[in-house]
């Protein structure tokens, strides 16, 4: 769920959440400014108050988004069972429908946690992270395999294999990010842990290779081959809006990893900005599960 970057510890404070600290060793001095004495400059950092004003309200008005757009596409589904081919084949919208439902259940739960604190524990915090990215890398999958494989035109057994092992893939991949993530005072949140521990390793591998390397790898796939350029079609551009909302916030987790092991040497601008940065980029990946929806049905009305 969309929340502030993560770092090897979190600090308390009363009247801001503790998801703040990128860099390191950050004090309050009040609930709007953080201060980090890094190379003797004030630093400062504005987006935990922000983010805690402006995301309960922004996931609420996308679920309802995406609760009426995946609708009226399983409506559609429904309606028209034999309106839809490959790409645009009806068993692989209905998973997608499926998967864009489950992302979008969750987030009144992750909007009320960051309103009013998150008080469901950290049993169901790690649950929620686990559906949450279940849902995602699941998307990913499929998307990828619609846009270069006819074996979702037709609901039998070799699709249904293939449907089986994409989810129970999409689930174990999915499973470090529930082992780095925890309640930490008010907040759900990806725990801060060291960016070199194995559970937080396996959930960056698992990311940056769904949400970066596969659609540059599909992508130069359908370049280079002429049947998957050929059958490049409105079904799989719509499908594939979903790799371009979250291929910034992958881009924003490999910067986050450099900045915080130390590999890159950031100023008191990076810290002041790269929080928001990597905040809208969450936020526009979110924005799939009503886009992507919607972008389907189009499709095929038109």
């Amino acid at each position: 769920p969309p929340v502030p970057s993560q770092s090897p510890s979190v600090l308390e404070s009363e009247n801001a959440l503790d998801l703040l600290d990128i860099m390191g060793n950050l004090s309050y001095e009040d609930s709007n400014v953080t201060s980090l004495d890094y190379d003797a400059a004030p630093c400062h950092n504005h987006y935990c108050p922000l983010f805690q004003r402006v995301a309960p309200a922004f996931l609420i008005v996308t679920c309802a988004a995406a609760a009426l757009g995946t609708g009226a596409l399983l409506v559609a589904l429904a309606k028209r069972p034999h309106a839809w081919g490959w790409p645009q084949s009806r068993a692989l919208v209905a998973q997608l429908a499926v998967g864009t439902g489950l992302f979008a259940a969750l987030l009144p739960a992750v909007a009320v946690g960051i309103a009013r604190g998150w008080r469901l524990g950290a049993g169901l915090c790690r649950v929620t992270q686990l559906l949450w990215h279940w849902s995602l890398f699941a998307q990913a999958l499929l998307v990828a395999s619609g846009s270069c494989s006819t074996a979702w035109g037709h609901w039998d057994p070799r699709s249904r294999r293939l449907a089986v092992a994409t989810w129970a893939g999409a689930l174990l991949l999915a499973t470090p990010a529930a082992l780095a993530s925890g309640a930490v005072e008010t907040s759900c949140v990806r725990r801060s842990v060291d960016v070199l521990s194995p559970a937080y390793l396996l959930h960056l591998a698992a990311s940056l290779s769904l949400l970066l390397l596969l659609p540059a790898g599909l992508l130069v796939a359908t370049v280079a081959v002429p049947r998957l350029r050929a059958g490049w079609e409105p079904g799989v551009g719509a499908s594939w809006l979903f790799f371009g909302l979250w291929v910034p916030y992958g881009v924003g987790l490999a910067v986050d990893f450099l900045l915080q092991a130390r590999l890159l040497q950031p100023g008191c601008g990076t810290f002041e900005r790269f929080d928001q940065a990597l905040g809208l980029c969450e936020g526009l990946g979110v924005l799939h599960c009503c886009l992507v929806p919607t972008a389907l049905l189009l499709t095929q009305l038109c």
